[in-house]
């Protein structure tokens, strides 16, 4: 997962710039998706988590860790992208419901990259998700990610990536 866990926090440091939505606001008359979902930090974001897809690609054939899920460029690409679109996504529905930039959302917060990652990956290289994600893998995933996803936070809070430690 290292793949879908790295790009949220690369596009919060890489972020800035134009926003994807050009400032352009939806039926409702509401931001599609807010001034924190950048072209900078989108693209950064997905080059962050392929770069690290790409270290687990080099560990798992010059090491022989096969524990670590066989990953290919096309898993990880996926995996980064689907990251961020699930992150867009929740941000475009965040807009809708009337939550501003930086509020919290209890479980869409935590798990819109798991669910992008694994939708997009489900869309395009389904055989890759069958063959590497297993039940007792996607029982850590579940547990995991809302543990990393806080700490990290934390973490970007206090380093002033963040806005919020949440």
């Amino acid at each position: 997962m290292l793949p879908a866990y790295v790009p949220n926090s690369a596009a919060a440091l890489f972020g800035g710039g134009t926003p994807i939505d050009s400032g352009r606001t939806f039926g409702d008359g509401r931001r599609i998706f807010g001034d924190g979902k950048t072209y900078r930090g989108f693209f950064g974001g997905v080059l962050a988590g392929v770069l690290v897809g790409l270290v687990e690609i080099l560990a798992w054939s010059s090491f022989g860790l096969t524990s670590l899920p066989h990953q290919t460029i096309l898993s990880v690409t996926l995996l980064a992208t689907g990251a961020l679109l699930g992150d867009l996504a929740k941000s475009f529905l965040k807009r809708r419901l009337g939550k501003e930039r930086g509020e919290s959302w209890f479980l869409a917060d935590q798990y819109d990259l798991v669910i992008g990652s694994f939708l997009l990956i489900l869309l395009v290289y389904p055989e890759w998700l069958f063959e590497n994600i297993t039940l007792p893998m996607a029982v850590w995933i579940v547990v995991m990610t809302p543990l990393l996803h806080r700490a990290v936070n934390i973490i970007g809070y206090y380093v002033g990536v963040k806005e919020v430690p949440w």
